[in-house]
């Protein structure tokens, strides 16, 4: 198959990514080698830590209670599925690698039905990824997940209403920052960078959505079974979801400028934009 073939393959899948938020990769397995197998254990991470994680460097391992050669091999794997993962991004949308920027790898072994510490770190409940200590300033949260489950057990989610519907939910009830606060959370460290008005609203209809039990248990869903061996790319600033059931799995974040897409009108940033009638980020 030719170049020009391979990209309008690209082009395709990147506009159904764009359009629906989720492409479910079911015949890209991340296939483990023996050895790699042998590290399926929730042994290996600390108990008191979501998930074990590594630096987009590919240097920090987090969350980790293993030590020595156990620890370089769990981040030895997650180093070769960030490499991975990149290159399925690169054969869905390759228009998205000169702007592409890699996050942090997460190697998530625990049961996703095992309650957190709070409600607004409970991804059982519905809502859409933003992070509080790193802003994105208007960027496109691109996640690729891939289940690795030994025993063959899906990993299960739901999924529900289009964004708008959902930023039309809250939007109104979210509150403005006060003055200088983005500064002084940057300054005191709490955040890598100054929030925009882009990542406040965010994170207003991140925490809204997970603390309201009416809309909890009321809101627009369908499940979806990622069965073992199959894989899913995912805008989570985007699609709204929960994550249900499943254990071991692997996922590596990218941020894409929003500039990158082939349909700007499609994110979140655009779409709030046109919502609140001004500039966000």
């Amino acid at each position: 198959m030719d170049d020009q073939a391979n990209l309008a393959i690209g082009d395709d899948a990147a506009r159904r990514l764009e359009a629906d938020g989720l492409l479910h990769m079911a015949d890209r397995p991340f296939r483990l080698t023996p050895e790699e197998s042998e590290l399926l254990t929730a042994a290996h991470a600390d108990p008191r830590a979501k998930n074990v994680s590594l630096s987009a460097s590919g240097e920090q391992l987090r969350g980790a209670a293993c030590e020595g050669p156990a620890a370089e091999r769990l981040a030895a794997l997650m180093r070769r599925y960030a490499d991975w993962a990149e290159a399925l991004v690169a054969e869905v949308a390759p228009r998205y690698l000169q702007t592409l920027e890699r996050g942090r790898t997460s190697f998530r072994s625990r049961d996703a039905d095992e309650a957190p510490s709070s409600p607004r770190k409970d991804d059982r409940r519905m809502h859409v990824d933003a992070f509080a200590s790193q802003p994105t300033r208007g960027r496109r949260i691109l996640r690729v997940f891939s289940n690795i489950n030994p025993d063959g057990e899906p990993r299960v989610w739901n999924v529900g209403e289009p964004f708008e519907a959902y930023a039309r939910r809250w939007a109104a009830v979210v509150r403005s920052p006060f003055p200088g606060e983005a500064w002084a959370l940057a300054r005191l460290g709490i955040t890598r960078s100054r929030r925009s008005a882009y990542d406040f609203l965010m994170l207003g209809l991140h925490d809204n959505a997970k603390l309201d039990a009416r809309y909890q248990t009321t809101a627009p869903r369908r499940e979806i079974a990622f069965a073992a061996g199959t894989s899913w790319i995912v805008f989570t600033d985007q699609v709204v979801h929960a994550a249900l059931a499943g254990r071991y799995a692997l996922e590596q974040t990218f941020y894409l400028p929003v500039a990158a897409m082939g349909d700007q009108a499609l994110s979140p940033l655009r779409i709030l934009e046109r919502l609140t009638g001004r500039t966000l980020a």
